[in-house]
């Protein structure tokens, strides 16, 4: 109980400043959304597990969703394809094995300026004992109502995403027949 108080505790001290940050800009009239973002989470595991779980189909598909894709190579594919047939992820820009993961980020289709012109997502994984800290900084934010909107969204998804990636070291591979 008190790990997941303290893991919640930490993803709302890294997501805050930044939504705190845009708020007081945005009082201000400007329409644009910080640079960047910073969400944290020690997750549970070896770096070596963690890395499997990002850098791997089989890895990512144990917690983002099933059958998912990675093709590890600058320009490979790090994509989730759902039944509704849109996609999300991105396309890798580099990597440096269990250290960090760089992706060309798609927005979601609701935001087509931005899913075109793409942000960057940088994961950095820092062992810390048993456990890994995974850092993602997602940059390359533009002016305009639809890139602050997607920033919102996103700052929200992806912290969504770092609390399932925990979840996934806690409890174990998602079983996605239990999903359905």
């Amino acid at each position: 109980m008190a790990k997941t108080r303290i893991f919640w505790l930490m993803l709302l001290i890294s997501v805050v400043p930044a939504r705190f940050a845009w708020s007081q800009a945005a009082e201000s009239k400007a329409v644009a959304p910080p640079q960047q973002f910073v969400i944290e989470v020690e997750v549970p595991a070896p770096v070596g597990e963690v890395w499997h779980a990002f850098a791997t189909s089989e890895g990512l598909s144990t917690w983002l969703f099933p059958n998912a894709t990675v093709d590890l190579k600058p320009g490979g594919d790090w994509i989730v394809r759902f039944p509704s047939g849109s996609t999300g992820g991105g396309t890798i820009v580099s990597f440096v094995p269990e250290k960090e993961l760089v992706i060309a980020a798609m927005a979601p289709e609701k935001f087509p300026t931005v899913r075109a012109e793409r942000t960057r997502a940088v994961f950095t994984f820092e062992p810390r004992g048993n456990a890994t800290v995974v850092r993602l900084t997602q940059s390359g934010w533009k002016n305009g109502d639809e890139w602050t909107r997607a920033y919102e969204y996103l700052v929200a998804g992806n912290a969504q995403l770092m609390s399932t990636l925990h979840k996934r070291f806690v409890e174990g591979p998602t079983d996605w027949e239990k999903e359905k």
